[in-house]
């Protein structure tokens, strides 16, 4: 399964960015998008700022990722509620 995540940018320096989200930085290649700025949030996919969101739809991306992340919960007979779905 391939994810992106929007991380913010911090820092920019020509084709390249420093991106972060929850406390991680990493370089990543702007080259896919022009004229990112320091400050707005970017789809991060192997490496490459794909597309561009705005601070509202990251935030809500990340609350999905968190909530796939979690383990499924056990109901009172210890069987496992999986509301999520899928395989």
């Amino acid at each position: 399964m391939c994810l992106a995540i929007p991380m913010q940018v911090v820092s920019v320096d020509g084709p390249r960015a420093v991106v972060e989200q929850g406390g991680a930085r990493r370089a990543i290649s702007t080259s896919l998008l022009d004229d990112v700025t320091i400050g707005e949030y970017v789809l991060v996919h192997a490496g490459y700022a794909i597309a561009r969101v705005d601070e509202e739809e990251a935030r809500r991306t990340l609350e999905l990722v968190e909530q796939l992340a979690q383990p499924p919960a056990s109901s009172e007979d210890g069987s496992r509620d999986d509301a999520r779905g899928g395989p």
